[in-house]
């Protein structure tokens, strides 16, 4: 029998959202249907390519099966969210010095999750970053490419630091807690 009806109240990308649908709705099929944020692809439905990522409190986490309820009391960030961040700029400029997007279809939630492995403050060495990418699958190939644009990134965003403080500093972005019940 399926959930029943009900508000679900979410903080998505800074505002308080509330959306009227049964409990077991998926998080993507909100943010995608209701609030209009398409940035986040529906790929596979089982939570094992990657193309629906999603930031839960900082988490990088798959949204098409995580059910809406579970993002309840937490902070959901889309990659239109994260489109100011600065590690995210960062990010993006790599990604297209690099022309580590082919077409684009996974793009989306590598960005989101290689932008919480920097937020993080990580190692960005060749392995660390690809065990914190390795829910997210390229179908075209282009893995070398992510990966060698994720080292950019990091690299240009430790340079803005030595520039902005003399020094090595923290992350440009603080560390979030782990996500809620429910998310994988």
């Amino acid at each position: 029998m399926p959930e029943p009806v009900r508000e679900v109240r979410l903080r998505v990308n800074g505002e308080s959202r509330t959306v009227v649908c049964r409990g077991d709705t998926p998080l993507l099929y909100l943010l995608r249907n209701d609030l209009g944020l398409r940035g986040s692809r529906f790929g596979c439905g089982l939570a094992q390519c990657g193309a629906c990522m999603v930031l839960l409190d900082g988490r990088a986490v798959p949204s098409c099966d995580l059910p809406a309820w579970a993002a309840e009391d937490h902070e959901v960030e889309t990659v239109e969210g994260l489109a100011p961040d600065p590690v995210m700029s960062a990010l993006q400029q790599a990604f297209l010095r690099r022309q580590a997007a082919q077409c684009g279809f996974c793009t989306s939630g590598i960005l989101v999750s290689a932008c919480a492995h920097l937020r993080a403050g990580a190692a960005t060495d060749p392995v660390s970053t690809a065990e914190a990418l390795e829910r997210n699958l390229c179908r075209c190939g282009s893995h070398g490419r992510v990966l060698a644009a994720v080292a950019d990134a990091a690299e240009a965003l430790q340079a803005a630091r030595r520039a902005e403080c003399g020094a090595d500093g923290p992350p440009v972005t603080a560390p979030r807690a782990d996500g809620p019940r429910g998310a994988r």
